[in-house]
């Protein structure tokens, strides 16, 4: 249903350090570069980042598909190594179903970022 989602980021490049580092484990990487916007994607950039035009910036969140709880470890250990807050590691989450296995991270925006898969396995 959605065709894209975009977030603005106090800081450009750290935003997009920190998405070029998450985005890789579930294929996900920059293919648009506007300097004052960047869009990810897998084969059409459907997640867009850009500078803050009112220097104010609210919690959002986003859920990123994941292939395989490989790839949601994957984000998970990235979004560490590039220094993000952990808000629930690695796990399943029953509660939402019985395949749920999602990792949540805060962004260097403090945006609730999550990388999930709904596959059993």
């Amino acid at each position: 249903m959605l065709d894209h989602v975009g977030f603005q980021c106090a800081d450009l490049p750290a935003s997009a350090a920190f998405y070029d580092a998450v985005l890789a484990p579930l294929g996900g990487r920059r293919l648009q570069d506007h300097k004052v916007a960047i869009g990810y994607g897998i084969d059409h950039a459907d997640f867009w980042i850009s500078e803050s035009s009112e220097g104010v910036n609210r919690e959002s969140h986003i859920a990123f598909e994941a292939a395989d709880r490989n790839a949601v470890d994957g984000f998970f250990q990235a979004a560490v190594a590039a220094g993000a807050e952990v808000l629930h590691e690695p796990a399943l989450h029953p509660e939402y179903h019985e395949h749920y296995y999602g990792a949540f991270v805060r962004d260097p925006d403090g945006n609730n970022v999550e990388a999930v898969s709904h596959r059993p396995e």
